[in-house]
């Protein structure tokens, strides 16, 4: 069967690095989305197989977007990764706090995306 991750990202350049590297390098289905609402929205829709969700965005944050995510029963228990460029000690000790499957630092090549994904969700090449 099919997987299907939902991108929450508001950088249209990362969302069609990601779209397209999953289309060439895998079998997944991808959704996009450019906001926390409509990610939200989607998931709660089309319930994929797992988020990336990006922590910085305007409006509603990532971190504030994944915990509406968990107080949903319809969306608790999609497996979260987060995209970040913050790499500090201070946001890893924050986020290694959160009940999150995984996280990615941006920037990131096409295979190590892939990999990483794969890895975190323990999916099968």
């Amino acid at each position: 069967m099919t997987k299907c991750i939902l991108v929450i990202d508001d950088e249209p350049g990362i969302r069609q690095v990601i779209q397209v590297t999953f289309k060439v390098l895998t079998s997944w289905e991808t959704l996009i989305a450019a906001d926390c609402p409509a990610g939200i929205a989607l998931a709660e829709s089309r319930q994929p197989d797992a988020i990336l969700l990006d922590v910085m965005l305007p409006g509603m944050d990532g971190i504030t977007a994944f915990h509406r995510m968990r107080e949903n029963p319809v969306t608790r228990s999609i497996p979260v990764i987060l995209l970040t460029a913050k790499t500090g000690a201070g946001e890893r000790a924050r986020f290694a706090k959160l009940p999150i499957a995984g996280m990615i630092t941006k920037p990131f090549t096409a295979p190590e995306l892939v990999r990483q994904t794969r890895s975190i969700l323990n999916w099968p090449d």
